[in-house]
């Protein structure tokens, strides 16, 4: 169960959302992400387990919606000069983010919870801005994008031994700007 929408923003509910994010946050920090329960969260972030799981659910749901949050990209992605190089520097950052410890959590969170799709929607905006920067450029579509280039990144940092060479990335957005 996600947050309920339509809750009004920077209001009570905002901060408690935060406050809760925040606990986690801070406990993931401090010990074993195995290690952290619903009742310490609770406590570090001041309010009562029955308020994360009015609001989430479950502790499961509660790292996902986490995770989500910090997915959200603060800053446009990077403006480099053509299209090639910018879906390159995207890629490049995209492969560097999703293959640290951080990221392989982020996404085994996000995979668990009920709102996967979410991860498309986000990824899917960041490289629209990039074709749409690009107009007298042939681009393709933001799916054959994700499909030759976040799908096999994520695949092979979440089910191999080692995540994409960047290489090999380099020859993925080759192949999807069909060059």
């Amino acid at each position: 169960m996600a947050i309920r929408e339509g809750l009004r923003p920077g209001g009570r509910s905002a901060r408690v959302q935060e406050s809760i994010h925040s606990a986690v946050h801070a406990l993931l920090q401090e010990q074993e992400r195995s290690t952290v329960t619903v009742p310490q969260i609770a406590a570090r972030a001041g309010v009562t387990p029955s308020t994360i799981y009015r609001r989430w659910g479950d502790l499961a749901a509660l790292l996902a919606d986490v995770a989500l949050a910090r997915m959200r990209p603060d800053i446009e992605p990077a403006e480099t000069g053509s299209l090639r190089s910018d879906i390159r520097a995207w890629a490049e950052q995209y492969l560097d983010e999703m293959s640290s410890e951080p990221g392989r959590n982020m996404m085994r969170d996000v995979q668990a919870s009920a709102t996967p799709g979410y991860c498309v929607t986000i990824i899917g905006a960041q490289l629209q801005t990039i074709i749409e920067r690009h107009p007298d450029e042939q681009a393709p579509s933001v799916d054959r994008l994700i499909n030759l280039l976040a799908a096999p990144t994520v695949f092979r940092i979440l089910f191999s031994a080692a995540a994409l060479e960047v290489e090999e990335l380099h020859q993925l957005v080759d192949i999807a700007l069909g060059q």
